[in-house]
């Protein structure tokens, strides 16, 4: 077929219908046009891609008259051979990137020649980056831009390269050919476009889909070269859709089986290279499939061949459970059901268009994603629920799947009591909605029907405002409706997962984890099927969303920002046992301490991806900046890829105790062994309980009272289960159990003190530990954690400096004059012995009188506070049930090492709250 005589200038195209290729318009005259061929009846042009191309010479044909003698050729009944169906066929899709260059398209020859299965058909897109420019063609054509013609030359010397790398002989020849025919074709039409100023859907469907002929020519060419017989499809010859509008089309399986069937009986061969994307029209106009129209293609094909699988190959190694680029830690999925893989993608995920999977699922075809340039990795399979199972054979116990997020949308609430028990509103809201011309990705309404809200994108909001305001006008004015608000800056997170609908718990799961990173849910929405539960959350916090719920549901690691504050003895020993303990919580336990902060009071030292704790010390010293709180904070919290933050506090300053208020208040965790903030004003205190109750931030302090010991956690064990405490006493102070164990026999108390002090177990200035204040600390905490409202003030201490050497100058000094004063504490000690008693400085918290006491009280020898060794603690619990046999924790309660392995357990803890497995 082709068309008649050439076209003046100055000709006229208004005879033209919308249909470009109706028998009716038959005035369609361009300028040199070479013949398209007509083969085997089907009725439109087309260009042959395989070794059975037919031309018809003649440049006569009136449009008319091709489409009647198309008509008959296609009434023909006769098969030749019929078609073989079933698993004996496997469908191949090879995307614009996978043939992108002569490279490629060998690489992928190379899979369809290794690819064992008796009978293969592949479908292919248009080179990378072509069918961009074919529309660009069109467009400037419309725009009278002449440098269409320019670009039109850049396709050809594309594909003419690609040939010459490629193919060779008669294989080169006859591509060449056909592609210069085409390329001139498509210049007399674009000429024609460009003078009319408009070119119809169907004419720029037909000048895009050469990119997929072409394509699809090179690869069969290059199968054929390597030895295995191969035939070329033009699609557009099977494949029949209907359009239901301009961003997709039906297809008619039944018309386009029997287009196969008679197809195939003209072409019999067990390896078919077809076109993707373009298909034709009932009228058979060419059309294309739209958005993401070659894996449609493929899905089509391998319902109509009933294959054993459908295989896209992709630039990925398959489906991830969230988007890599905000989830480093994102894994690819093994399997996933026809239903969660429709539901992850229509959120965007990287994949298919819902549409492909509609064909398929019908005749329970996998469909597989795999890495064209990673043929090692596995890739994703979307099948049966029934087949998603473990490579055990059992079934996979994860409730969600994957998530996905869409970013750049604006919530509109559609709000007012006139909209209760009033039929017809919403039907009102969203046929305004509809005029606008925007797109509504979710809805959400509550039982009282008292507000509809729905997210669109930010793009349309405005429009969609509009409309809903002229819409309701008359309701706004007269109450009935009290608002229509907008809510711009959002972006839905969706949780998918086909086993979600029979797992108790997931909606509770995903919401505690958004509200322990601190983010705020919008508006909610759940369908029956359980399949997917959706959320809107500020645009800023999506990233931030993502990771936590992703951890949370052990589908990565479970990662914290840290900062760590005081980087001294107990700060500096934490850092050490992070560092060494790193390798083993990521691999056993999945859990991420990244410390992106270290500062002390004049150094601080900042990173965006963690410190290497190797050389924490050579950092800080070497390369650190001038110590600045805020911009710590600012720091550590404002990694927007890490959901979770935690401060910890390693000095013993009141004036970094003062912030703990204001961080949990701003989503940031704090562990400390500081014991400033609990032990300080009552008023202070209460405050900070009662926005640590109120919020789902955390605030752990096990090591203020008993260093490594769960002394903190035991007292509260006891009150949750509805113990009533009547008294704790204990030695608390690691540091004068150490000297009282070791103050025996003839040896003076100021020789003790002096030991304690080298063993490196006494503040540097050992009257800090003398003078009672950090036990009646201790003391404070446990008599406020027991429910009494106590200042420190109101604790009596008997310190054990002698009163002379309060106000002496240094900790050497002090230590040079105790030898004076040792007589005093010889005789106490004597006059325990006689008793037959020890010494031990406690402290007490009686919950039945409300009072607390520090003091050095005498026991005898066996009771368990006489049985102690070297720096231990004992702390002994009476309460209503050990009131005869109070329960007793014993251990070490002083050095670094321990307090910091206090400090390291709560980090743990705060890990397993945030999603770890515990």
């Amino acid at each position: 077929m082709a068309f008649a005589s050439p076209i003046s200038p100055s000709c006229s195209l208004h005879n033209l219908s919308s249909n470009p290729f109706s028998k009716h318009n038959k005035i369609l005259i361009l300028n040199k046009i070479q013949p398209f061929s007509l083969s085997h009846g089907h009725p439109f042009f087309r260009v042959d891609c395989g070794s059975r191309w037919q031309g018809k010479d003649s440049l006569n044909y009136s449009l008319s008259s091709f489409v009647t003698s198309a008509d008959i050729l296609l009434d023909e009944a006769v098969e030749k051979t019929q078609l073989p169906k079933g698993d004996t066929w496997s469908i191949h899709k090879f995307g614009g990137t996978c043939v992108g260059t002569s490279e490629r398209i060998r690489n992928v020859a190379d899979i369809i020649v290794k690819d064992e299965s008796e009978r293969k058909l592949v479908v292919v897109s248009a080179m990378s980056k072509v069918t961009d420019m074919m529309y660009d063609l069109i467009d400037r054509a419309q725009s009278r831009d002449d440098s269409y013609v320019t670009a039109l030359d850049a396709v050809l010397e594309k594909h003419k390269l690609t040939a010459l790398d490629l193919l060779e002989g008669d294989d080169l020849a006859n591509f060449l050919s056909r592609l210069h025919q085409d390329i001139n074709n498509l210049k007399a039409m674009l000429r024609a476009i460009s003078i009319a100023g408009h070119a119809t859907e169907s004419f720029s469907d037909f000048v895009v889909g050469h990119g997929e002929l072409w394509s699809a020519q090179l690869l069969s060419a290059v199968v054929r070269k390597n030895g295995l017989d191969c035939t070329c499809m033009d699609t557009r010859e099977v494949l029949v859709v209907n359009p239901t509008s301009s961003n997709q089309v039906d297809p008619d399986y039944m018309e386009s089986g029997r287009r196969l069937e008679k197809w195939y009986s003209h072409n019999p061969c067990n390896t078919i290279v077809a076109t993707g994307f373009i298909a034709s029209t009932p009228q058979n106009i060419p059309t294309t499939l739209k958005r993401d129209g070659s894996d449609f293609s493929a899905a089509i094909l391998g319902a109509l061949f009933r294959a054993r699988q459908v295989t896209i190959w992709t630039d990925v190694d398959g489906v991830y459970s969230a988007d890599p680029r905000k989830v480093s830690e994102a894994v690819i999925l093994k399997k996933l059901s026809y239903q969660e893989a429709w539901e992850m993608s229509y959120f965007g995920a990287n994949v298919l268009h819902p549409r492909t999977i509609i064909p398929v699922m019908v005749y329970d075809i996998p469909i597989v994603i795999r890495n064209i340039f990673n043929l090692s990795a596995r890739g994703t399979m979307i099948c049966r629920p029934a087949g998603c199972e473990n490579e055990n054979g059992q079934r996979m116990e994860s409730p969600v799947k994957g998530f996905a997020t869409i970013d750049n949308l604006a919530l509109v609430n559609v709000e007012g009591t006139g909209m209760a028990g009033v039929p017809g509103t919403a039907s009102d809201i969203f046929g305004a909605v509809r005029d606008a011309g925007a797109n509504v990705i979710m809805i959400s309404q509550a039982s009282s029907e008292h507000s509809v809200c729905f997210a669109v994108p930010e793009k349309e909001v405005n429009a969609v405002a509009a409309a809903l305001e002229a819409r309701f006008r008359q309701a706004l004015d007269a109450g009935r409706l009290s608002q229509i608000a907008v809510i711009p800056n959002c972006s839905i997170l969706a949780a998918v997962g086909q086993k979600m609908a029979s797992t108790p718990g997931v909606s509770a799961t995903l919401f505690n984890a958004l509200a322990k990173a601190n983010i705020n849910v919008r508006a909610i929405a759940q369908g029956c099927s359980e399949y997917n539960i959706t959320v809107v959350i500020k645009r800023e916090d999506c990233i931030r969303a993502l990771q936590a719920v992703h951890s949370r549901f052990y589908l990565s690691r479970t990662t914290i920002a840290m900062g760590i504050i005081g980087p001294g003895l107990i700060g500096g020993t934490l850092l050490d046992q992070l560092r060494d303990q790193a390798a083993v919580l990521k691999e056993k336990f999945n859990i991420d301490l990244r410390v992106l902060g270290i500062t002390g009071s004049r150094t601080m030292f900042l990173s965006n991806t963690g410190i290497d704790l190797s050389i924490w010390r050579d950092l800080l010293r070497e390369k650190g900046e001038k110590a600045d709180m805020q911009k710590f904070v600012q720091h550590v919290h404002g990694n927007h890829s890490i959901p979770n933050t935690v401060l910890v506090d390693c000095t013993a300053d009141s004036y970094v105790a003062s912030y703990y208020h204001d961080w949990l208040r701003q989503g940031l965790h704090v562990i400390t062994p500081n014991k400033k903030a609990n032990s300080g004003p009552l008023e202070q205190y209460l405050k900070l309980r009662a926005l640590q109750r109120q919020s789902y931030t955390h605030y752990f302090y096990e090591a203020t009272v008993g260093a490594g010991l769960p002394i903190v956690s035991t007292l509260q064990g006891l009150l949750e289960t509805g113990d009533k405490i009547l008294r704790i006493e204990g030695i608390f102070s690691g540091t004068l159990s150490y000297i009282f164990n070791n103050f025996v026999g003839t040896r003076a108390f100021s020789e003790a003190v002096k030991e304690a002090k080298e063993a490196g177990y006494t503040e540097p200035d050992p009257r800090d530990d003398l003078s009672g204040t950090d036990v009646a600390r201790k003391v404070i905490i446990l008599a406020r954690e027991s429910g009494l409202k106590l200042e420190l003030s109101d604790i009596p201490v008997q310190s054990l400096v002698p009163e002379p050497l309060k106000a002496s100058g240094s900790a050497e000094e002090f230590l040079l004059q105790l030898p004076q004063f040792d007589e005093d504490m010889a005789e106490r000690r004597q006059e325990a012995e006689a008793a037959g008693e020890v010494l031990r400085y406690v402290g007490v918290v009686d919950v039945v009188n409300q009072k607390g006491t520090v003091e050095l009280r005498r026991y005898k020898k066996e009771h368990p506070f006489a049985q102690l060794s070297g720096s231990d603690n004992i702390i002994a619990f009476t309460t209503q049930r050990y009131e005869k046999q109070p329960l007793i924790v014993r251990g070490p309660g002083a050095g670094a090492e321990v307090t910091a392995g206090g400090v390291f357990s709560d980090i743990l803890r705060l890990a397993s709250y945030l999603g770890a497995p515990s």
